[in-house]
């Protein structure tokens, strides 16, 4: 079961910090907390997507879920590098369901299908 957790903002230099520490439960936090609260979803973007390279997949649904939020966000993404690479993970029994959650985000709030 999982419990609601509070993602509060979080600056640059801090969450850098944390998506470099290599504990897997602050980076998945780290990036998750920047999807929310960062205000350059380009920034945070580059972040997610070097994650989903992550052999954690925690990490790897944490950077999926903050794409997701980028777009619902900012109502953009970089489509051209995003909608591939996720596609590439939508098989992954593990994070497949929130990949395809963050495809349905981008197609309804980005304006791609």
């Amino acid at each position: 079961m999982s419990t609601y957790q509070s993602l509060e903002p979080i600056g640059r230099n801090e969450a850098i910090a944390m998506l470099d520490s290599g504990d897997n439960l602050a980076v998945s936090q780290a990036i998750l907390r920047l999807a929310l609260h960062d205000p350059d979803g380009g920034w945070v973007t580059d972040r997610a997507l070097a994650l989903l390279e992550n052999p954690d997949p925690n990490v790897r649904s944490g950077a999926v879920t903050a794409l997701g939020h980028i777009v619902r966000i900012h109502r953009a993404i970089d489509t051209d590098r995003v909608v591939p690479a996720l596609r590439e993970l939508v098989n992954d029994p593990i994070i497949g369901g929130r990949v395809e959650d963050a495809l349905d985000d981008i197609t309804v709030f980005g304006g791609r299908s």
